[in-house]
């Protein structure tokens, strides 16, 4: 089982293998530069040895890297739309240094120009992006949102049509959200819809593109299109329904990250994992 949660790399990127391994994680996220600024720091050659030896001796793989929440590839906003561009390149660059296979993206939002305008702009964005890194092996994945405003990606269709406008589709995957389906209108609290979600994830994305899962309650209910983790059986998830992913089998390969409240540091993701692991029955 690929479990794990987004840690800190404070320090440097390498220092989150300790992280991990206090957590007992198998996988695990990280930023590989503020998510909150634009520009970085380059990583130091001696940062990105420590961190390949770091993981070669933890055996902890996959690493996932999740994209600064500034960018918007949906913006009809030229120059907000180029420098996402711009800082979206920088960021697979990084990935590819630390050879982390997928690099996590919300697709952005339409500020307003209209949903089909939102996500041709995401389309296009990629191509370029994809066109000016032509041998970074780092895909782009692509979450899904809880719908919030103009968001975009909020119902599979959308990831889909995204993905099947770009030139080079092969190179991108989808990240999915467990509070971010619910608040968008997913309802998969029972087996029976949650078998219902997943042949609908089925039929508009394809499993095989599922290569990411972030497992996180949600404060706010069903269609409530508000974006707010909780803690593992503490929202309006529940507790059970998590067990429904974590022992599917066609999942197995498939890291599952929690993303949920970090007010005490390590304390709350080791209760959020250890509620993670008592669900695990295969």
């Amino acid at each position: 089982m690929l479990l794990g949660a987004h840690l800190s790399v404070a320090g440097g990127v390498d220092k989150s293998f300790k992280r991990a391994v206090d957590l007992h994680c198998t996988a695990f996220q990280i930023f590989t530069k503020s998510n909150r600024q634009w520009q970085a720091k380059a990583l130091k050659p001696e940062e990105i040895d420590r961190y390949h030896q770091q993981q070669d001796e933890t055996g902890i793989k996959p690493v996932v890297c999740h994209a600064s929440y500034l960018l918007n590839l949906g913006t009809p906003d030229d120059a907000l739309w180029n420098k996402s561009i711009d800082a979206l390149v920088v960021e697979l660059e990084r990935c590819e240094l630390l050879k982390i296979p997928y690099l996590v993206i919300h697709p952005g939002a339409h500020v307003k120009s209209g949903v089909e305008a939102g996500l041709a702009r995401v389309s296009a964005g990629l191509d370029i992006v994809h066109e000016r890194l032509p041998d970074v092996q780092v895909k782009v994945a692509l979450e899904n949102t809880a719908g919030q405003g103009t968001t975009l990606g909020s119902n599979f269709e959308e990831l889909s049509q995204i993905i099947e406008a770009c030139r080079q589709k092969e190179r991108l995957a989808v990240c999915f959200d467990t509070c971010h389906a619910l608040a968008s209108g997913y309802e998969f609290r029972s087996p029976e819809t949650y078998q219902a979600m997943v042949d609908q994830f089925e039929q508009a994305v394809g499993l095989d593109r599922l290569t990411v899962v972030h497992v996180n309650d949600s404060e706010k209910d069903l269609a409530s299109r508000v974006d707010r983790h909780a803690h593992i059986g503490e929202g309006c998830i529940g507790l059970e329904p998590f067990g429904y992913f974590l022992n599917d089998a066609r999942f197995e390969e498939v890291p599952f990250l929690l993303e949920t409240p970090v007010d005490k540091d390590p304390d709350d993701n080791k209760r959020n994992l250890a509620a993670l692991r008592s669900l695990i029955t295969t």
